[in-house]
């Protein structure tokens, strides 16, 4: 198709379904500045295809809202959508610091349950009870040499556990 068929062609495609494309994705959307700017995109994608306006007018109708809708759905999955929400204030950053510790002891926790019994005891007893070495030995009825090294490996496996995970550095 000739370039000024196709810029006639593409100025009745437009005329024909721009105003209801519009009004359609303002229904999704609820945002007419971002109704605007997919509206736009899908025109744009209609422009650039060249075979679009050769189609049946039903078929470009659908094409046109099924692109649509694929750009509105593809905005609310983003993680702009999902996780970037900024005031300015500090209770966002009291909100992201919460959620930071809830999924660092639902990591750690996740792991300790991974550790052998013995490595996860002495852990929870030094770390979680803050109980000297001593104290730990004489309640688990072992030298305090062997809760030294359970301490040392149970680490040192918690450590590689997290690694696996992707939550520290190797």
């Amino acid at each position: 198709m000739a370039g000024e068929q196709k810029e006639v062609a593409w100025q009745g495609l437009h005329d024909r379904h721009a105003a209801e494309l519009r009004r359609f994705t303002l229904h999704l959307t609820h945002d007419r500045d971002w109704t605007e700017d997919i509206v736009q995109e899908v025109l744009l994608r209609a422009w650039k295809d060249p075979h679009l306006v050769d189609r049946a007018d039903g078929l470009i109708r659908a094409w046109l809202f099924t692109v649509a809708r694929h750009l509105v759905v593809d905005k609310w999955r983003s993680a702009s959508s999902r996780h970037e929400f900024t005031t300015g204030t500090d209770i966002d950053q009291q909100i992201a610091d919460e959620s930071t510790v809830v999924l660092d002891r639902w990591l750690i926790g996740e792991a300790l349950s991974r550790l052998s019994r013995e490595h996860h005891a002495v852990i929870v007893a030094a770390y979680y009870e803050g109980r000297p070495v001593a104290e730990i030995a004489a309640r688990l009825r072992v030298p305090e040499g062997t809760v030294k090294s359970r301490l040392h490996y149970g680490l040192r496996s918690l450590r590689l556990l997290l690694q696996e995970k992707g939550v520290t550095r190797s």
